[in-house]
């Protein structure tokens, strides 16, 4: 298998991954009462940020922008929501390795 064939396949992985720790994450925050409009907007945000990336199939020069985005994101959650700012922990694990 070529290189680039794999990888196209890890990078297939990865999203597959990314989509569902994403939809984790959603659900998550949508059966938590106590985060606040503007922190939804944000996750919210990174979602879509996410998702253009990988589409994109590739490196992209914004990648650094969306995983500083999602740290940012998973500071803010450490105290008051654990549960999400593990999921932000595992997706940010999950950017980092494959380097979209």
């Amino acid at each position: 298998m070529r290189a680039n064939q794999v990888t196209r396949k890890i990078l297939l992985m990865n999203d597959k991954n990314l989509k569902q720790l994403l939809s984790q994450l959603n659900d998550v925050l949508d059966n938590t009462d106590s985060v606040d409009a503007e922190t939804l907007a944000l996750v919210r945000e990174l979602d879509r940020e996410i998702h253009r990336l990988t589409e994109a199939g590739e490196k992209s020069e914004d990648f650094d922008s969306v995983l500083d985005q999602a740290r940012s994101v998973e500071a803010g959650f450490a105290v008051e929501h654990p549960v999400a700012a593990r999921f932000l922990r595992e997706i940010i694990d999950s950017l980092s390795r494959v380097g979209i």
